[in-house]
């Protein structure tokens, strides 16, 4: 098996009430797993052994769409569950820094809401570094993201929130802008402005 369902890294308990035990325990052992299982059928079936997952998703267009798909769905929520933290934090250095010159921590939340919330059907509201460093909000469809070639707007995921409804259900029913409200009193600004450390600009 070229990839492997990783940890969750912390209790599934860990995120409530923002996001309940339940959720997280559909959401990860059986979603996730479902992306992770069919990710491995479909670099075997296209013979895409020994790539890594930001290789094959930086060639999404010329993969299947089960590749693309699960690709995505395996990256992203790897990426959603490291991006989450119990209590959640604060931003803080240069991207405190770029969130300032980007308006402030409020409407860098609003714009990104609103994104979130205008996505028709499934899919995820990115915040991310584009390609000159800056601060940009955007979303994707289905398991898309701002790392496949194939997606209008490219660059480095600084923070990624998933509103397919298997989400936040259980939780917020049909309430997609309550739950967007909420997942912020659980974002790791800490791992988050290691992203944007890391991002090339």
């Amino acid at each position: 098996m070229a990839f492997e369902l990783p940890p969750l890294p912390y209790d599934y308990s860990a995120l409530e009430p923002t996001i309940n035990e339940e959720t997280m325990k559909l959401h990860h052992d059986k979603h996730h797993k479902a992306y992770t299982d069919n990710l491995n059928a479909g670099v075997s079936e296209g013979g895409l052994e020994g790539k890594s997952i930001e290789e094959i998703l930086g060639m999404a267009s010329q993969v299947s769409a089960k590749v693309r798909n699960n690709g995505g769905g395996y990256w992203n929520h790897d990426f959603f569950w490291k991006i989450m933290t119990p209590g959640g934090s604060q931003p803080s250095g240069k991207l405190a820094d770029a969130i300032a010159e980007f308006g402030g921590l409020d409407k860098l939340k609003e714009e990104f809401n609103a994104k979130g919330a205008g996505q028709f059907g499934s899919g995820w509201a990115w915040l991310i570094a584009d390609e000159n460093g800056k601060l940009k909000i955007t979303s994707t469809p289905n398991q898309d993201n701002p790392l496949m070639d194939c997606v209008f707007d490219k660059g480095t995921p600084i923070l990624g929130n998933d509103v397919w409804e298997h989400a936040y259900y259980l939780t917020y029913r049909n309430d997609r802008g309550a739950y967007l409200k909420a997942w912020w009193d659980v974002v790791n600004w800490d791992e988050a402005g290691k992203r944007f450390d890391g991002a090339k600009g």
